[in-house]
């Protein structure tokens, strides 16, 4: 392993619109936990979201996934992208559709704010799509100095429909 010498709770959000968003993160959830650095804790249920920012496209499939790691910020970051570019991310419009993002949104008590990566993720607090599933699976967790529950109740989440209320749906079968 490497990295940190102790684990970090992280919580990853992932999402996709293109080809077939369920077993992409089914996938890049499984690549996770199958690194040394990474264990996956609890993931939400699946929810289909309407498209945020750019509103023309697809709506989303979008999930949230509680790891334990002791990888740095930045490794993670780097895995995360290396399972994006694995299973054919091409990053062609910010906002615009993708067969899988990863994104980190909180690594333990971390503040980064560099060229490559902003922890806590800078717009979580706005995304219902974000929120709605971390609620989910981290219904205690303070963002922000309020509770989540208390970020959320600002939102519209009338068009955000949960699909998959199983918190196994990403793992292999064989495994269940």
């Amino acid at each position: 392993m490497t990295g940190l010498n102790r684990k970090t709770r992280a919580f990853l959000g992932l999402g996709g619109n293109l080809g077939q968003p369920e077993p992409t993160m089914a996938a890049a959830l499984r690549a996770l936990d199958a690194n040394p650095g990474v264990e996956v804790e609890r993931v939400s249920s699946i929810y289909r979201t309407p498209p945020w920012g750019q509103t023309n496209q697809p709506d989303f499939l979008n999930a949230v996934a509680e790891v334990w790691t002791d990888l740095d910020p930045h490794a993670l970051l780097s895995l995360c992208l290396e399972i994006e570019r694995v299973l054919k991310r091409e990053r062609r419009e910010r906002w615009g559709p993708r067969l899988v993002d990863i994104d980190i949104l909180i690594f333990g008590d971390a503040v980064i704010s560099d060229n490559t990566l902003q922890v806590p993720h800078p717009q979580m607090l706005m995304r219902a799509f974000v929120l709605v599933p971390l609620a989910e699976i981290a219904p205690d967790l303070v963002l922000d100095g309020q509770p989540i529950k208390k970020h959320l109740a600002r939102l519209d989440t009338a068009k955000i429909e949960r699909l998959k209320p199983e918190s196994w749906w990403w793992e292999d079968p064989i495994r269940r």
